[in-house]
């Protein structure tokens, strides 16, 4: 049936919209932009990435010994929500804007973007022809999402025109209203989209801790809700009537971050230390108890274990090993005196930050303290504001050890150069760690230029290795998708590697 309004919390309120800023590029933002702007390529199930046909007729590649041309021929029926067509001049401003060129773009990743020489307009105003210096293999990540060129086109529009909401939109959905007092954001369905119309009338997002959703669930305020790695919220959701929870094998995967510029663990020692000192199993095991899957670590920084490619890398750098974690402090020159370590009258002690309102964090801060206790390390756990974790302290470096979920997408390298190349300055895109080297760099580099995906596994599998040795990001295990959803919610839920066509939402009954 069409018609109704969907009601689907966020976990934080995002402050920018701009999804390619570094403050933008969040599972939050994401969820809503998905719905108004473009997006070129859209994944199936099986990862594989195609023409959105709303947008993009046709995208051919042409190689050389010089590199690469891609030629877009767009669906010319394809407009903004000011009237101006979706071309050439948006292409270019988001090129320039991501690619690295000009450093007062606070862009959250250039991989890719920094690889084209130059865009062309075709035969018509509906061609583009992106010629780039190399081959670039993962070339369908770009462009998705667009923006328009307005929003990218000076460093201070791209870092603070898209803050206070969405001015401009291409989707089945438009903006309504962003209300900040309430942490709320309404689509509606917008009548001058060009495709089917949306099923929807309007889906309201809601910003809400996760602890309160179960609740809010339960009582009908919400319409569905990631059940994450709550075993209790699980339970709780299960026994709603009319929903049911849908379950599949995703991309995304758990984490803790290590901030290698910080002065403890700017020492490598120091980080394979703390590595040795945590036991992955545990961690694991605690957070996946009840949720129906197998406890199983991830071997890897760029492929989850149920992908193609796959390969656990992580060797005995990955292994518990408190023994040796020891003899790499005592090296270091953190003695052991009384119940922690101590070098120059300092104690080793690390900041573990943790988002409020969600439980699964401060339990995995608990077991990391006890765990590293056990080595004479010191943890503090520290509970920030959800909406502040990373614009006042992950991303400033305000933390030691912080625990998230990388959102993982259908191309496995380019949306992780970002995190594993070196920092250049002050820029670390998403490179929380502030640390990398010249081979990670490179092996990134020819991954993303090969074309075989025998060889890509190889290169990427090479480069992994030298990252496990670098003990700067400790992948814990793959994330499972558990959404709880009502019975009547069609095209939505655990989508695994699939990225849903928001029109196509909606409820079979109401």
């Amino acid at each position: 049936m069409n018609g109704g309004t969907l009601r689907w919390p966020l976990p934080e309120f995002p402050s920018q919209w701009n999804f390619n800023h570094v403050n933008g590029a969040k599972g939050a933002v994401a969820r809503v932009i998905q719905g108004v702007l473009p997006y070129l390529m859209r994944a199936d199930e099986k990862a594989v990435p195609h023409p959105v046909p709303e947008y993009l007729d046709s995208a051919t590649v042409k190689r050389s010994e010089h590199g690469q041309t891609v030629t877009y021929r767009l669906n010319p029926r394809a407009r903004w929500s000011d009237g101006r067509p979706i071309g050439y001049a948006d292409f270019v401003a988001q090129a320039h804007a991501l690619s690295g060129r000009d450093t007062r773009y606070e862009a959250s990743t250039v991989t890719g973007y920094r690889q084209i020489r130059r865009i062309e307009r075709g035969a018509t105003d509906h061609v583009v022809k992106v010629t780039f210096d190399q081959t670039y293999a993962e070339w369908r990540s770009l462009f998705s999402p667009l923006y328009p060129a307005a929003a990218y086109s000076s460093p201070r529009t791209f870092n603070t025109g898209w803050t206070s909401g969405l001015p401009v939109t291409a989707g089945p959905f438009k903006q309504q209203r962003i209300d900040r007092t309430a942490k709320t954001v309404t689509l509606v369905r917008d009548p001058g989209w060009w495709g089917a119309p949306a099923k929807l009338d309007r889906i309201v997002f809601r910003a809400m801790d996760t602890s309160a959703m179960p609740g809010a669930f339960a009582n009908h305020e919400i319409d569905l809700m990631d059940v994450g790695l709550d075993a209790g919220a699980l339970q709780r959701v299960g026994r709603v009537r009319g929903g049911v929870v849908r379950r599949a094998g995703g991309p995304d995967w758990r984490n803790f971050t290590f901030n290698a510029a910080g002065p403890v663990l700017s020492d490598p020692r120091v980080r394979q230390a703390v590595v040795f000192g945590i036991d992955r199993h545990v961690i694991a095991r605690a957070d996946l108890s009840g949720l129906g899957v197998p406890v199983r670590t991830l071997g890897n920084h760029f492929y989850v274990n149920t992908q193609d490619g796959y390969q656990d890398n992580s060797g005995s750098f990955g292994a518990y090993d408190p023994a040796r974690a020891g003899r790499l402090l005592d090296e270091a020159g953190w003695k052991a005196h009384g119940r922690y370590r101590t070098k120059a009258g300092r104690t080793l002690s690390l900041r573990f930050v943790v988002p409020s309102g969600v439980p699964i964090g401060k339990r995995e801060g608990e077991l990391t303290r006890a765990l590293l206790e056990r080595i004479g390390v010191r943890v503090d756990i520290q509970i920030v504001p959800a909406d502040d974790v990373f614009e006042r302290y992950v991303t400033p470096g305000n933390f030691d050890i912080v625990p998230f979920s990388w959102l993982g997408t259908a191309f496995p390298v380019s949306p992780m150069e970002a995190v594993f190349a070196r920092p250049h300055g002050h820029r670390v895109q998403q490179n929380y760690s502030r640390i990398g080297s010249a081979a990670i760099d490179e092996g990134m580099d020819r991954a993303i230029a090969e074309v075989d995906p025998a060889r890509v596994h190889t290169l990427v599998n090479r480069t992994d290795r030298l990252i496990w040795r670098q003990a700067s990001v400790l992948p814990l295990y793959q994330r499972p998708q558990l959404v709880a959803v009502r019975a009547d919610l069609a095209n939505l839920g655990a989508c695994g590697f699939l990225e849903p066509a928001y029109q196509d939402i909606g409820f079979t009954k109401r």
